[in-house]
């Protein structure tokens, strides 16, 4: 059987003010109405059903994320103990659906990307599942063709081609890896795209349960030990504070470092869909046409004058206006507005510790 994990664990913290602790970014309906874990829901459900079809996010998110999605089964929404980054998190969603399906196939997506369209995503899934399927060896992982030599992605070395019988009806291919690189700078980057080997690094994967998990016993033994562990006593309430102690114990990584980089054998299927990590408020211009000035406008009520490539985000009816401003981001929410320059976009983070006994 396929089965389907959204990861919905992050805090968002660039994308504050409007993401914050109690409503991290995947949760701002900024997309037509819809948020990002909505969207990603809504792509995954036009080929699993509901019973196919798992959350996995932080324990204080869980009734928030159950009125998100009301259609998703109790059962199939899980709280990890505590946030260790994406590794457990994957692992432990592992071992929680080797409990109902062992032989399984299983994918893991996130809750903070906007992919269209739906068809090409859904194609591009269809063939992971399959090369999976046949490569029951091998870890599938999506790349993306870079448009532009950017320095926020990791990127994906490809290798031969492995298209028999796996290509994808709108163009998704498959590949063997030959390895990954982690973010670049602006040179490599350029090397990187030039050279028409390499792929933007989506950070979604599908895998044989039994493979994955092996894969853990191999390169983290003691950590799939601890996520084995936590798993067999999931359901118990008086297992609870066994359960925080033994996760929070786990060591904090990501499933790039600790699995991927790693692995015996990686395969990549080419994603035929565009796509955007919505990671920071510059984001925003690459999803949202500008403006005649080249303003990126995601606000009910704004007003410019001679104001050039600013980002302008309110989810309320609160006038935003601006005279004279170039290359700014104004973020308005209820408890505060942030207004800093473009370039700046990515110290956010080094600024909540600054403002967090005020929020």
């Amino acid at each position: 059987m396929r089965h389907a994990v959204i990861m919905a664990g992050g805090s968002g913290t660039r994308l504050w003010p409007l993401s914050r602790e109690d409503r991290p970014k995947q949760l701002l309906k900024l997309f037509g109405g819809k948020s990002l874990l909505r969207l990603s829901y809504e792509r995954l459900a036009s080929l699993l059903p509901p019973s196919q079809l798992y959350v996995i996010t932080s324990q204080q998110h869980l009734s928030v994320i159950a009125s998100e999605l009301p259609e998703l089964p109790a059962e199939n929404l899980f709280g990890e103990p505590c946030p260790r980054d994406t590794a457990p998190a994957v692992g432990l969603a592992a071992h929680l659906i080797a409990q109902r399906d062992p032989d399984g196939v299983m994918g893991i997506f996130t809750a903070d990307h906007v992919i269209d369209p739906i068809d090409a995503f859904c194609d591009s899934l269809t063939t992971a599942f399959n090369a999976a399927e046949q490569h029951s060896d091998a870890l599938v992982t999506f790349g993306v063709k870079p448009t532009s030599p950017h320095t926020g992605y990791g990127y994906i070395h490809r290798g031969q081609s492995l298209d028999e019988g796996s290509k994808g009806e709108q163009g998704s291919r498959v590949y063997e890896v030959r390895g990954f690189k982690e973010k670049p700078d602006l040179l490599n980057a350029g090397i990187y795209v030039a050279s028409g080997e390499y792929y933007w690094n989506a950070g979604m994967f599908v895998w044989k349960i039994p493979t994955i998990l092996a894969q853990y016993e191999k390169h983290q033994p003691e950590m799939n030990r601890k996520l084995q562990a936590v798993a067999a006593d999931f359901s118990n309430p008086s297992r609870v504070d066994t359960a925080l102690e033994m996760f929070s114990s786990v060591q904090k990584i990501s499933v790039d470092f600790a699995i991927m980089e790693k692995a015996d054998r990686v395969i990549c299927v080419e994603m035929a869909a565009r796509w955007l990590d919505v990671g920071s408020w510059p984001s925003l211009a690459e999803i949202f046409p500008p403006d005649a000035n080249g303003n990126t406008i995601v606000a009910p009520r704004t007003a410019t004058l001679d104001s050039r490539n600013n980002i302008l985000v309110s989810e309320m009816p609160h006038l935003i206006a601006t005279v004279g401003l170039e290359d700014i981001i104004v973020v308005h929410s209820p408890e505060a507005t942030l207004v800093c320059r473009r370039n700046e976009a990515q110290r956010i983070k080094d600024l909540l510790p600054l403002i967090k006994p005020q929020q």
